[in-house]
């Protein structure tokens, strides 16, 4: 089976959420772990949450062709997705579920096709996404209005997904999600 479901949102939108709901579903998934350069937060774990890389060693990977896709989001803020981890998850037969930002939503889409569905998770509005990402308390107010500025930027890509699933209400979103990955994995 080798498909993917592509998840995409702004930050705080709750396509993290939504995917760890989908994962408890039963469906036969397995989350991508994307590599990144980020300090962890919180209880985050490497090798489960993401692969935490320095700068350096994530370039020495974009220099030996390990990413089917990567992106530097802030400087020296690169998130990316290892070929590695892809087959890793395809031989286990399942399909892969990505968490992803806007940009490598689109480039995953287009690198797999027909073998993917992207899905856009929908803030109801960016006064909600303020208050999420200032609830969450793990961003300096800086940090906030950086993701902010770059949220009303990817809400302009939503048409570019071939699904938007709107978060206003979180049981009815993983409801629609649900549906959703339901008709793609049996096609």
């Amino acid at each position: 089976m080798n498909k993917c479901i592509i998840f995409s949102a702004p930050s705080g939108a709750g396509k993290t959420t939504i995917v760890r709901r989908l994962l408890a579903e039963g469906f036969p998934l397995e989350f991508s772990i994307s590599a990144a350069t980020r300090e962890k937060r919180g209880a985050e774990v490497d090798g489960e949450d993401y692969y935490f890389l320095s700068v350096e060693e994530f370039k020495s990977k974009i220099k030996q062709e390990a990413f089917i896709e990567w992106e530097e989001v802030y400087e020296d803020h690169f998130y990316g997705t290892l070929k590695a981890e892809i087959e890793r998850v395809w031989k286990s037969g399942k399909a892969v579920i990505f968490d992803v930002d806007v940009v490598g939503g689109i480039n995953l889409k287009k690198h797999f096709g027909e073998d993917a569905v992207s899905i856009f998770v929908m803030p109801p509005s960016m006064k909600a996404l303020e208050e999420r990402l200032k609830g969450r308390g793990t961003d300096s107010p800086e940090r906030i209005e950086k993701r902010l500025a770059k949220a009303k930027q990817e809400l302009i890509t939503a048409d570019q997904f071939d699904y938007v699933v709107l978060n206003d209400e979180l049981e009815k979103a993983v409801g629609a999600a649900n549906l959703i990955v339901k008709k793609f994995l049996a096609s």
